[in-house]
């Protein structure tokens, strides 16, 4: 158990962000936590040890007395608020703090960010994770991380208290472009998967045996060994990921098509027809739904 030192500051309990707090907390951490949601607060609060966590009212307080700073936020528009807006985190860091975007952000954007935060002699570096809130649950996520030696030396103990893999990607951005990247090709995978059970089952072929046959050979991936039989057949949809988030990695995916120059059609159309189901079922369905939306009525 790691010793308490000076606080983490952690700003973001959502979904994953609230689960990676109690993480810390098991820890041994101290925390000074910000959250518009009192529900979420409240939740941090209940059954953490006595004075393990204060609240800050607005970004900037959780930067008081912390060396690290956790940003557990939706995407990189959020970031920028949280960082620059109105009682925001850059203006009150000092030399030698560090900010850990621990969000899918745009690496571009993560970069801008980062100079800020070092002409205040401060250090902003990427480490988005990967894993679901189960995973976030028991503090054994994946989590990369880009930014130099300096910055990895005092992220590290901070990152291996919520997670279990720990790799560095290079570079400050690096970190957010590869966990993009990753996401295209897991939705492109989900997607194969959800239209190849729609054929079979067109064919009238037994689904589970199917599946079976997927993950013994060539076409095993990740959905087909964690999606099909535990949330796909039997139509439970929960496989803790939402639609919208999908959206958002393709997005920031075909930002770096489109920074790089690579054409990558494959992932225009999986763009598309992740767009298609989120305008359809909307942003909160789980990622598994595609499977419901391609077989919906033409």
């Amino acid at each position: 158990m790691a010793a308490a030192g000076a606080p983490v500051g952690f700003i973001g309990l959502g979904m994953m962000g609230l689960p990676m707090a109690r993480s810390l907390l098991r820890r041994g951490r101290h925390l000074i936590a910000c959250d518009s949601s009192e529900a979420a607060r409240a939740a941090l609060a209940e059954g953490a040890a006595p004075e393990a966590v204060r609240f800050a009212a607005a970004p900037a307080g959780a930067a008081d007395g912390a060396e690290v700073i956790v940003l557990m936020l939706p995407d990189s528009r959020v970031v920028a608020q949280v960082m620059e807006g109105e009682g925001g985190l850059l203006a009150a860091l000092r030399p030698g703090q560090l900010v850990i975007d621990m969000g899918s952000s745009l690496p571009a954007e993560t970069q801008r960010l980062a100079a800020l935060a070092a002409a205040r002699g401060a250090a902003l570096i990427d480490a988005p994770v990967s894993g679901s809130v189960v995973k976030a649950s028991a503090g054994t996520l994946a989590i990369m991380a880009g930014g130099d030696d300096a910055a990895w030396a005092k992220a590290e103990p901070v990152l291996r208290d919520m997670g279990e893999a720990l790799i560095r990607t290079g570079a400050t951005g690096s970190a957010h472009a590869m966990k993009a990247l990753n996401n295209y090709v897991y939705a492109a995978g989900l997607l194969a998967t959800a239209e190849a059970l729609r054929m079979a089952e067109a064919m009238r072929l037994d689904l589970g045996i199917f599946a079976d046959v997927l993950n013994a050979s060539s076409g095993r991936n990740i959905a087909t060994e964690t999606k099909v039989k535990q949330e796909i057949l039997p139509g439970r949809y929960q496989g803790g990921f939402q639609l919208g988030l999908m959206r958002k990695d393709l997005e920031t995916a075909g930002a770096i098509s489109a920074e790089t120059g690579v054409e990558a059609q494959a992932l225009q159309l999986c763009r598309a027809l992740w767009s298609e189901a989120v305008a359809a079922l909307g942003p909160k369905a789980d990622n598994t739904e595609i499977h419901r939306f391609l077989g919906r009525a033409k």
